[in-house]
């Protein structure tokens, strides 16, 4: 049987003495009394070991021992003070170890009184860092007020401790491990708003657990003026964490930041690998804070002309399929437009159409469709499942439509269509490779990616991909004009809010080679003017992929 009485508490949890033991008949042994207790939101254990000097149990001497190791052990510095001489000295060394040695809990065996007025206890410190630290030490009690209470000083925190000296944890190394590049080097600076900071953001804070590892740290005296270590009391050597590897290219994630570097605007820029859905870059203007790139939502815009033509394809058009471009496109009353009013000349094509991102012209075709055609297209593209790449995404939404109006807003990126950089990047990854390939950021963390409701139809699949390279060679593309690797587009300009005339999100997405890319400027103007110029600075940039 132990000596000891145990006191247990975490910090911010309370504590509550537990009542003195039934008087017992003579002759018998010492009086074990067991006692459960809520403490904090936990159970706390109470254990009281030990006899008066009657024989009748803890008395007021141990009463008032236990009631500060309680307090203490249950984080109430304020209320462990109350039990000394001392509240004031013994609440503010209380209150300071606490800050200077972080815990787990804290917890107490009170023995027997080593002497009429003194008591031994033994403390345990669960750090932090996942080791334990027990030492002994003891309180010694006097009578002040009608009432007994501990005599304070520093060595009843711990016996070594002195009035110019202070416990603190003194970590050694720095065992957290590191986010990595898919060719395993740290990601030092790069895509600062994706990795984020350790444990408050972004893959720091998703795999906190995985890297941090424990540190390895020590508990020394120290002296309070001087801050010297003046002895070592508890050494623990620590786990090192385990690396979080990712994707990116940090070729290309480089290229994808500096290509972004001085806008003015909000902005972000992904890249992914067509053939595996790996994603190479994922960039944020500003660098820090918020990860648009991956997580942002905003309207699509005639970008997600792409799913548009998808299903008008199957329903029957082809590219030499006549397609009138007015200036407006009218529907129940409701005006559309195209950008700056432009308009095609008569005999033009569905091709001619799509390459200049005529709104117009495509909403005119919306009795082609029906009001799960759009839903179903974008199904093709794993727009609107749920994504799992190891790491947040927001993954697209494209409800059916409930009208007319709703369906010809729709189907130039409008109304209720939404989705992310990353999403309209798949987009484009996914007819480059004519398949749908859930794009991943952390491979170890996926055990199953989101599939496409059904496989985009080859034939389709290759007509996108004669369409997209008509927006670089004929079309608003023609940022990417003259540029080796014979690249694809679609530029985009989504309205937003509700000023007149509308403020705009730019986008640009293409693919050249086995990259695949979006560019979404918030309140950017036009995507073939102002996004497009950022995409070429961001292939220029890119080597290997051409």
């Amino acid at each position: 049987m132990s000596d000891y009485s145990e006191h247990t508490g975490r910090a911010g949890g309370g504590y509550s003495p537990g009542t003195p033991s039934p008087r017992r008949r003579r002759r018998l042994l010492p009086t074990v009394v067991a006692l459960l207790l809520l403490s904090g939101g936990g159970v706390t254990a109470w254990s009281l070991l030990g006899e008066d000097e009657g024989g009748a149990g803890p008395d007021e001497r141990a009463a008032a021992v236990d009631g500060f190791l309680g307090a203490w052990a249950g984080g109430d510095a304020a209320r462990a003070g109350r039990h000394t001489d001392a509240p004031a000295a013994a609440s503010a060394r209380l209150t300071a170890l606490a800050k200077d040695v972080p815990t787990r809990k804290v917890s107490f065996d009170r023995g027997k009184s080593t002497g009429k007025d003194t008591y031994a206890f033994r403390a345990t410190f669960h750090l932090k860092g996942g080791s334990t630290w027990a030492y002994e030490s003891s309180a010694p009690v006097v009578r002040k007020d009608g009432r007994w209470v501990v005599r304070w000083s520093p060595a009843v925190m711990h016996p070594r401790l002195t009035d110019g000296s202070a416990l603190a944890l003194r970590p050694d190394t720095d065992n957290r491990a590191d986010v990595q590049a898919a060719d395993g080097t740290p990601l030092d600076g790069l895509a600062p708003a994706l990795v984020g900071s350790p444990g408050k953001s972004g893959l720091q804070y998703r795999y906190d657990r995985q890297l941090a590892g424990t540190p390895a740290d020590s508990v020394a005296i120290v002296g309070t003026t001087s801050g010297s270590t003046l002895a070592t009391l508890h050494t623990a050597e620590g786990r090192p964490g385990k690396p979080v590897r990712t994707t990116l290219d940090p070729a290309t994630q480089r290229a994808a930041e500096a290509a972004l570097r001085g806008l003015s605007k909000n902005a972000a820029i992904v890249a992914v690998r067509p053939s595996t859905g790996e994603i190479l870059a994922a960039a944020d203007n500003p660098p820090t804070g918020e990860n648009r790139s991956l997580r942002g939502r905003y309207a699509a815009g005639s970008d997600f002309k792409v799913v548009t033509a998808a299903a008008l394809i199957e329903d029957g058009i082809r590219e030499e399929t006549p397609m009138p471009c007015p200036r407006y496109e009218r529907v129940n009353g409701q005006s559309f437009e195209n950008q700056d009013l432009f308009f095609l000349p008569p005999g033009s094509t569905f091709r001619e159409g799509f390459a200049q991102s005529c709104n117009t012209g495509i909403i005119a075709l919306r009795d082609r469709l029906d009001d799960n055609s759009l839903t179903e297209a974008a199904g093709w593209f794993g727009i609107g499942r749920e994504w799992n790449a190891g790491a947040t995404t927001y993954d697209g939404s494209v409800p059916p439509t409930t009208s007319d109006n709703d369906k010809a807003a729709a189907m130039i990126g409008q109304g209720r269509v939404e989705a992310s950089p990353l999403v309209m990047a798949s987009v484009a990854a996914t007819v480059k490779d004519g398949t749908f390939r859930q794009p991943v950021l952390v491979p170890a963390a996926v055990k199953n990616r989101a599939k496409a409701t059904a496989p985009l139809p080859a034939a389709t699949a290759a007509e996108l991909r004669s369409l997209m390279r008509a927006v670089v060679t004929e079309g608003s593309g023609e940022a990417l004009r003259g540029m080796s690797g014979e690249p694809g587009a679609k530029t985009g300009t989504a309205e937003y809010g509700t000023e007149s005339p509308p403020r705009t999100h730019a986008w640009f997405i293409g693919f050249r080679g086995d990259l695949a890319f979006a560019v979404l400027i918030e309140d950017g103007g036009s995507g073939g003017a102002d996004a497009g110029p950022v995409a070429a600075a961001f292939l220029g940039g890119v080597t290997g992929n051409g």
